[in-house]
């Protein structure tokens, strides 16, 4: 397939606002030893995308420091995790045979090679991601859905946001039949976990706002509690026998007012902090009813294969919210975090 000399991208050269996001004309990268290059179909924005550019996550010892996902990025960096496209070149050491398929690119950096490593880096974050036309990976992160009959807008909204979502749901040890818990229910990730959940046979009781709501319900959720109203007293009364699995992405108060409504042996996954990073609960309600507090960053390689055999069978329906042209990034950006949409934000270069 012939593939151009250069291509436009969109990348950072420091933290800031969403001016700092600047369209320039870069070479188009050569894949690796072990790598291919795809051409970018779609590529979905993720809150990682704002934090990332903004430098929000701190760092260990220094909450308020200027840093990205795992420490400090590595200027000028092309953003965008979430790459659908088709392989357009290989680098050697790889299967030629990938060359044409349509793929979906599993983002995350590993600490090791095995089903269940861990994800310490990020693509758009720790290599340069898919606000671009092309984009390289590495080919065992690269996942064959010629077949999948979801459009590649759909496809692109999978990886951080259904990866995360399934992520917290393994971790929280989600039995089909429980009742579970879902925060911030009308964001990508919110979305995913209503989904995915329901799928998996949960009773899905969501918390959402406004106008929001009856999109949420509209995804799968069984209720939706109204954030701007008392939450605990609402999940209370959809809930008497409580919650088996809390699955949140906001974080802050919630916690510590939450804890109380899980069951004996449940589990709080957290996977954000939309709410505020600083949290307080009172630990017996944590000891004495054998509960679980789960931290859950993304997904594991085992995971994104079952989120991939999910995609290929459509057993989920992303929501796109929205699509922007490249060179509307800032534009895309600013609309993420206004929070007024439900489902995902996707760029098409």
């Amino acid at each position: 397939m012939a593939v151009s000399e250069t291509m436009r991208a969109v990348r950072i050269a420091q933290h800031g606002g969403p001016e700092v996001l600047e369209p320039v004309e870069v070479a188009v990268p050569a894949p690796q030893p072990g790598e291919v290059l795809v051409r970018v179909s779609a590529v979905a924005l993720n809150n990682t995308d704002l934090w990332t550019r903004e430098g929000a996550y701190g760092r260990p010892g220094d909450p308020e420091a200027l840093s990205g996902w795992r420490g400090p990025i590595d200027f000028p960096r092309i953003q965008g995790a979430d790459v659908a496209g088709r392989v357009v070149g290989v680098g050697t050491d790889v299967d030629g045979d990938l060359v044409g398929r349509r793929v979906v690119v599993d983002p995350a950096v590993y600490d090791a090679d095995g089903p269940e490593a861990n994800p310490v880096g990020l693509m758009g974050s720790e290599r340069d991601g898919g606000y671009a036309e092309y984009v390289t990976a590495p080919a065992q992160r690269v996942h064959d859905v010629t077949g999948s009959a979801l459009t590649d807008d759909q496809l692109a909204t999978l990886p951080t946001a259904y990866g995360t979502a399934l992520g917290m749901i393994e971790r929280g040890r989600l039995r089909e039949g429980e009742t579970v818990l879902v925060s911030g229910a009308s964001g990508g990730v919110g979305v995913a976990l209503v989904q995915i959940a329901r799928a998996r046979g949960a009773r899905v009781l969501a918390i959402s706002s406004g106008s929001k709501i009856e999109a949420v319900r509209e995804a799968g959720a069984h209720e939706v509690v109204d954030r701007a109203r008392d939450v605990v007293e609402q999940v209370r009364a959809a809930a008497p026998e409580g919650i088996d699995v809390a699955l949140d992405v906001v974080a802050g108060q919630l916690v510590g007012d939450g804890l109380p409504l899980l069951r004996e042996g449940g589990r709080w996954v957290i996977a954000g902090a939309l709410g505020g990073y600083d949290v307080a609960f009172d630990v017996r309600r944590l000891y004495l009813h054998n509960a679980q507090v789960i931290g859950s960053a993304m997904h594991t390689p085992r995971h994104f294969d079952l989120l991939m055999a999910m995609a290929r069978a459509a057993e989920i329906q992303p929501v796109v919210a929205a699509t922007f042209p490249l060179d509307q990034a800032a534009r895309a950006q600013e609309e993420l975090a206004r929070r007024l949409h439900v489902g995902k934000i996707v760029l098409r270069p």
